[in-house]
């Protein structure tokens, strides 16, 4: 059987009067869209108009739930008990679940965002009330996350299937895990054919490098480029020429 990967994007961020990401140009690439849920970013009108988009472009719809945090674009680390964090991620699924209700769009998956993603890699606790909240709302929803960490043990244990992820525009810390404090030229060199070659070793060869020269083994179901690193159409578009000339099949997960 053919290798096959699921290329994803995090998207419908802008709100309000302010526009941030290439939602449109990359949507085409992809296969799979995590969408902001107004807590980080997004808003009830973007949320609309991002799933009805990504239905015209046939690419399967996640949530993508964060803090409720719009000024720190939700990239700040928030103390939160997990019982409260459980209630932050069931409003934001189920209000993108609405969205998707209406539009005639299945909800395919659940990827965490920023600090709350980094967050969840590490303390059993959070990880715990994020897979918990997404099994009360449906138990075929995929969890997208970092491979071997505290979400993806925990999903394993109670059951939710986990989607593991790869970041094409970011580099890797000591640790294999994602880098968000970083310089795109720690990613295959920044540019389309560096990151390119990047992700399909990790897709192929299943290991690739860290900032610090090490290489770390890693599973990879999907790809990510986030919509608002620049040159990121360029980015999937040079990522998706690779994979499949290399006989890599591209269609969402699961």
């Amino acid at each position: 059987m053919a290798r096959t990967i699921d290329l994803n994007c995090d998207m419908g961020e802008s709100f309000g009067v302010y526009r941030h990401g290439v939602d449109e140009e990359i949507l085409p690439l992809i296969t799979s869209a995590n969408l902001a849920c107004g807590f980080h970013a997004g808003d009830p009108v973007v949320m609309r108009r991002s799933v009805l988009l990504a239905k015209q472009q046939d690419v399967a719809v996640g949530a993508h739930p964060g803090f409720p945090d719009l000024l720190g674009f939700g990239r700040r680390h928030l103390r939160v008990r997990p019982s409260d964090l459980k209630d932050y991620v069931t409003y934001q699924i189920g209000a993108l679940g609405a969205f998707c209700r209406a539009g005639g769009v299945p909800l395919h998956h659940v990827k965490p965002h920023g600090a709350l993603y980094m967050m969840a890699l590490e303390d059993e606790a959070l990880a715990e009330a994020i897979v918990d909240a997404i099994l009360e709302q449906d138990e075929s929803l995929l969890l997208y996350t970092t491979g071997g960490t505290a979400a993806d043990a925990v999903a394993g244990r109670k059951g939710l299937r986990v989607v593991r992820e790869f970041f094409g525009d970011r580099p890797l810390g000591r640790d294999g895990w994602v880098m968000f404090d970083y310089n795109i030229a720690d990613a295959g060199g920044g540019t389309p054919e560096g990151i390119a070659r990047r992700v399909l070793q990790a897709v192929t060869q299943g290991n690739t490098g860290t900032v610090f020269g090490q290489s770390v083994d890693m599973k990879v179901d999907t790809v990510c480029i986030h919509s608002d690193t620049p040159g990121a159409v360029g980015f999937m578009a040079a990522i998706r020429q690779a994979l499949e000339a290399a006989g890599v099949a591209v269609r969402p997960a699961g």
